[in-house]
């Protein structure tokens, strides 16, 4: 099993290309399942979920082909298959985002119940409750959610919370809905307007997205599309925090600042001085030590989950004390044990970690137990003293686009070992 090796004390300088988001990636590929027609996606980044994708479309008689510059083409026009197995699905949560489109266009679907991170609970219910608004016929039975339905109808769904894969899934589901669909309490992260926008440019008609309210008028058909994908936030607020943990300067190009806001203020809540422009995001630290901070995290526009565990990690070695407290996932500190062996000054209570920064970390072998939590020992092991070895990478494969030749880039000491 691969493992990253990184020598720590080395103060990141440069730029760094931010791939597309991996987010809004998925569903959008996903949504190809809505039309016959061929779809074109660039931007999208060669990670293990997007690979993941591919074979469980490649499966269900999807043709797919790599374009130029970071491209996919796919057609499911002879698409023959309507069951997402198990053996794809149990490694990715977002293959649930499989069942609406399908339940749309083909009136039928059976999907097993995902897998993914083991951040928590986060159950698929409030996609089959709507779907089930809308008229399908769903039962779940042997590990499968089964779901029929000759033609879904327009409906107004309340969502107990704000779910973005289930937004996702139901808006997917409507456009081809008889009728108007309305989503309250709908996400608004980036990712889902991404979907809308792109959903919108294959002739479905969509409104609201980026609100809580969501407005759905249902189509008859879709087209193909040819669409670029939305910047990663989550990718530039990881390579903006190593900057700030590391003392350095890194600019952020392909980035889209107005996505980072709660994000970018808590840099410079850090001693961050930060710089934008149209499509780049810089931080420059001027080799300080970051200052402690405090962050809730919060559906968009709040703080995102995504982000807490790097900012956990720089709130390790930062000047006085901070408590970040979780309030998305109920199992997303298991990163501050392996920061404690790195010598980190950290106290877990209930939902929240009380963080008093040390003025150095010290390197230790760690092991990944998540994609966010991977890059938190990425960025812990940057400063860390020593060589800071972490094994079971194989989770930040899923979610960073050759993190390590990007950090390297910048001036780091890191490499890929093998297993």
């Amino acid at each position: 099993m691969a493992r990253i090796q990184i020598t720590g004390g080395r103060r990141l300088e440069g730029s760094v290309e931010i791939s597309g988001a991996k987010n809004a990636v998925l569903p959008i590929l996903m949504a190809s399942l809505l039309t016959e027609e061929p779809c074109r996606l660039a931007g999208v980044p060669h990670l293990k979920d997007v690979t993941t994708t591919m074979e469980l479309l490649g499966q269900m008689g999807v043709g797919i082909s790599l374009g130029d510059r970071l491209s996919v083409e796919l057609d499911a026009g002879s698409m023959d298959s309507d069951v997402a197995p198990y053996d794809l699905v149990k490694t990715m949560r977002a293959s649930i985002l499989v069942l609406g489109p399908l339940l749309a266009r083909r009136g039928e679907a059976q999907v097993s119940l995902p897998g993914g991170c083991a951040i928590g609970a986060r159950p698929v219910d409030l996609h089959l409750k709507g779907l089930t608004a809308m008229g399908a016929d769903i039962s779940v039975a042997s590990g499968y959610i089964r779901a029929k339905a000759k033609r879904l109808t327009g409906a107004r769904i309340v969502l107990d919370t704000a779910t973005v894969t289930g937004t996702e899934n139901l808006m997917m589901a409507a456009t081809l809905a008889r009728g108007t669909t309305v989503i309250e309490n709908a996400a608004q992260e980036p990712e889902v307007v991404d979907l809308a926008n792109c959903l919108n440019t294959m002739g479905a008609a969509i409104s609201g997205q980026g609100s809580n309210r969501i407005e759905i008028e249902g189509r008859e058909r879709l087209s193909g599309y040819d669409y670029t994908v939305v910047p990663d936030r989550i990718e530039a607020g990881t390579f903006l925090t190593a900057a700030a943990i590391t003392g350095g300067r890194v600019r952020a190009l392909n980035a889209a600042p107005d996505t980072l806001d709660a994000v970018l203020a808590k840099l410079e809540e850090a001693g961050g001085q930060i710089s934008t422009g149209e499509n780049w995001i810089e931080l420059d630290m001027n080799g300080r030590r970051p200052r402690a901070v405090d962050i809730t995290t919060a559906p968009y526009p709040g703080f995102p989950t995504d982000m807490q565990a790097q900012f956990t990690a720089l709130n390790a070695i930062a000047e006085g004390t901070g408590v970040v407290r979780e309030t998305v996932f109920e199992n997303r500190f298991m990163h501050v044990l392996e920061l404690q062996r790195l010598g980190a000054d950290m106290r877990l209570e209930g939902n929240a970690v009380v963080i008093r920064g040390v003025d150095h970390l010290t390197a230790a072998p760690l092991m990944a137990t998540d994609l966010r939590a991977s890059a938190c020992l990425v960025l812990a092991g940057l400063v860390a003293r020593g060589d800071t070895v972490i094994d079971r990478v194989y989770h930040i494969d899923r979610g960073y686009e050759n993190i390590e030749e990007k950090l390297r880039q910048l001036g780091a000491d890191i490499r890929r070992l093998a297993g």
